[in-house]
C-alpha cells in the first residue's frame, strides 16, 4: 500500500498542485467496515493537504421520523462516533468537520454533495447484502450513479 501513496504523491506533485483534494467527504455508517476507510483517507488528506467532512446518516426511526428534532439512543451513539472519528483526524493534523444526516443514507449523500462543494467523496462498501441491493441497489452505486465528483470506493475486507 506504501508504493500507491508514493505514486499518488508523485502525480500530485508532478501535477503542480497538492491540494488537488482540497476538501472531501468521507461518509461513516458507524460499522467495523469504516475503519478501513478511515486509515486510507488519513493517509490521503495528509498527501494532498485535504480538509475532511465526515458524514454519518442516521436513518432509525427516530431519525427518519423526526429528523434534527429526533432524540433517541441511536442518535446519541452516532453523534458520539462522529465526535471520536473527527477527533481522531484532528490528533493527525488533518482539519476535520462531521455532520450528521437524518433520512435514507443514498439521499442524504447526495443532497450534501449537490450543497456543498467536494474534490472526492469517499466511501466504504460492504458487498452485496443480496435482495435488498437487487430491488434498492446499494447506498455506493446510488451514489456513484447520482453525482459528478469523484468517487472513491474501497471494499472493506
Amino acid at each position: 500500500m506504501a508504493g500507491n501513496y508514493r505514486q499518488l504523491k508523485q502525480t500530485l506533485v508532478a501535477a503542480g498542485n497538492e491540494t488537488m483534494y482540497e476538501t472531501i467527504l468521507v461518509t461513516l455508517d458507524g460499522t467495523p467496515t469504516d475503519r478501513a476507510i478511515i486509515e486510507h483517507i488519513k493517509q490521503l488528506a495528509k498527501l494532498a493537504h485535504s480538509r475532511l467532512v465526515l458524514l454519518h446518516v442516521a436513518d432509525g426511526w427516530a431519525a427518519r421520523t423526526y429528523g434534527p428534532d429526533a432524540v433517541s439512543p441511536e442518535i446519541a451513539e452516532d453523534t458520539n462516533y462522529l465526535r471520536q472519528v473527527r477527533e481522531e483526524f484532528q490528533s493527525h493534523g488533518i482539519p476535520t468537520e462531521a455532520e450528521l444526516a437524518y433520512g435514507e443514507p443514498a439521499e442524504q449523500i447526495i443532497k450534501r454533495v449537490e450543497q456543498k462543494k467536494f474534490d472526492l467523496v469517499a466511501m466504504s462498501t460492504h458487498g452485496h447484502r443480496f435482495l435488498a441491493d437487487v430491488f434498492l441497489g446499494s447506498t455506493a452505486t446510488r451514489v456513484r450513479h447520482s453525482i459528478g465528483v469523484p468517487i472513491l470506493l474501497l471494499r472493506a475486507k
